[in-house]
């Protein structure tokens, strides 16, 4: 049985990223876990003894997302019924970025979906602000949604990589398991520098090919453009369902998330992007 950890703040996209994961895992026997987080408007003394539960002045606050929670579950079962799928509803008094931290550790969750924009998600961002708070942080993959994203069949995929670390199958193994489980090919894209790869980077590479040697995929590089740009420029132009990132430090996966004038290049995130923690050394 797979988990999957999706928060949700109520909103229609939050609703958007609630449907598409329904509809990719509709064959999987999967147990989902809705978070909704909430922080009061202001901090009551009866709070610093434990949180609202410990107290006996009601808080309207919890009351919304006790039942927020148990209408969405409602509408899921009366719209998408489906006896492999169960539902656990989570409501806290807490951070969205240490909740989701917390409940990925005490229930084993296997991967995090949510939407790109909440409610108040900013439009100019390439993804909304607590969206990457949860992908600097999550140490499990993340499935970002994009705002209206309606739900596609997987049939290309693809995944840029520099092949500066040797990748570990394990880590890559959410997305050999779309792959397979879509009949999907996998597009690795290489943005070559003016040099030509090293010889680690071209172990990694061949390293990388291995561990695909089951699927359809293809090997692919870009000459003379900028790293950020052409990965945006492609999943932009070209027929992808999915694009897929090993989030391996912040410096340069921070320069494809937070694109402060992303209008003034017409780009707009039109696939669900997959992170995937890349824990492994890194060579130069």
């Amino acid at each position: 049985m797979k988990t999957i950890l999706i928060p949700t703040d109520f909103s229609t996209n939050a609703w958007n990223a609630i449907v598409y994961a329904l509809r990719m895992f509709q064959n999987d026997t999967v147990k989902f876990y809705l978070l909704h987080t909430y922080t009061p408007a202001f901090y009551r003394v009866d709070y610093f003894l434990g949180g609202p539960e410990f107290s006996a002045i009601p808080d309207l606050g919890v009351d919304r997302s006790v039942s927020g929670l148990e209408e969405t579950v409602a509408r899921i079962k009366k719209q998408y019924p489906n006896t492999r799928h169960s539902f656990e509803t989570i409501s806290a008094f807490n951070t969205l970025t240490d909740e989701i931290q917390e409940q990925c550790n005490s229930k084993d969750i296997d991967l995090i979906v949510m939407g790109t924009q909440g409610a108040s998600g900013a439009k100019q961002l390439f993804l909304g602000s607590s969206t990457v708070f949860v992908i600097r942080k999550a140490n499990i993959p993340v499935l970002a949604i994009p705002e209206d994203c309606p739900f596609r069949d997987i049939e290309n995929i693809l995944m840029p990589n520099d092949y500066l670390s040797a990748c570990k199958p394990e880590e890559l193994e959410p997305l050999i398991y779309l792959a397979k489980h879509h009949k999907a090919r996998i597009k690795v894209l290489h943005v070559k520098a003016a040099s030509d790869l090293t010889d680690q980077q071209v172990k990694n590479k061949a390293r990388i090919k291995d561990i695909l040697k089951d699927l359809p995929h293809l090997f692919t590089e870009l000459h003379g453009e900028s790293m950020p740009s052409a990965i945006l420029d492609q999943a932009d132009s070209s027929d992808y369902q999915l694009l897929v990132m090993m989030n391996r430090n912040h410096s340069f996966f921070e320069k494809i998330l937070i694109r402060q004038y992303v209008d003034q290049i017409g780009f707009h995130v039109k696939i669900p992007f997959l992170v995937i923690r890349d824990s492994s050394e890194k060579y130069t």
